[in-house]
């Protein structure tokens, strides 16, 4: 069953997408490495259907949750205080339009998010976005981040940027895969920039042009 958005404008337009086993969204995004530019699946089948759409407010505590048990036990994000009602709302409002979040669902269950966010606030980097994937643990292995991640780059083609950036703090490496998986490179690693659980984190900065 597909979860339906609720009738509010600002929504409309959300079309949810189903990853078959064996079989991904079209028009995929994703490629690998070695693969000439445009669309095209990200490597590997999922286990069962996933559906990816884009998320609506009644999705905000499922990615609430998901993101804050990132904030307290990784370093795959590097806030240190988890997020509340409130705060989530507002990250809500602005991820929609140019810069959406999306939800992957299997069997209605809400099992990981993505995003794209503003890579800096200068104009002058206005074709430039940054994406982030987080998969509920349970959820872990069976798909769900490639669909994701393919589905932001799809997005990303759609709204016209130029350049997609992934930021994977330490202890990142299936992250990394991941992304290398869907034609990212490395483009540099910034030594020990980050802090937290009383070490200093490496962030690995991954690019892909659209």
């Amino acid at each position: 069953m597909i979860a339906n958005c609720p009738d509010d404008p600002q929504w409309a337009g959300t079309v949810p997408r189903m990853a078959r086993p064996n079989e991904l969204p079209g028009p995929a995004a994703c490629q690998g490495p070695a693969s000439p530019p445009g669309p095209a699946a990200c490597p590997g089948p999922t286990v069962e259907p996933i559906f990816v759409r884009l998320a609506h407010p009644g999705d905000a505590e499922a990615i609430r949750t998901i993101y804050n048990v990132e904030v307290t036990g990784s370093t795959s994000t590097l806030d240190m205080v988890e997020r509340t009602p409130t705060d989530q709302e507002r990250w809500m409002t602005e991820h929609q339009g140019a810069y959406p979040a999306v939800v992957a669902e299997i069997e209605t269950v809400v099992a990981g998010f993505g995003s794209l966010t503003r890579y800096r606030d200068r104009p002058g980097y206005s074709a430039t976005v940054e994406d982030s994937v987080y998969v509920d643990a349970r959820f872990r292995g069976r798909g769900v981040g490639r669909v994701l991640l393919s589905e932001l780059v799809r997005l990303a083609d759609d709204h016209g940027f130029h350049s997609v950036l992934a930021r994977i703090g330490g202890g990142g490496e299936p992250s990394i895969r991941l992304h290398a998986a869907c034609g990212f490179s490395v483009v540099g690693v910034e030594k020990e920039v980050g802090r937290k659980h009383g070490h200093w984190i490496d962030v690995t900065v991954m690019q892909r042009m659209v």
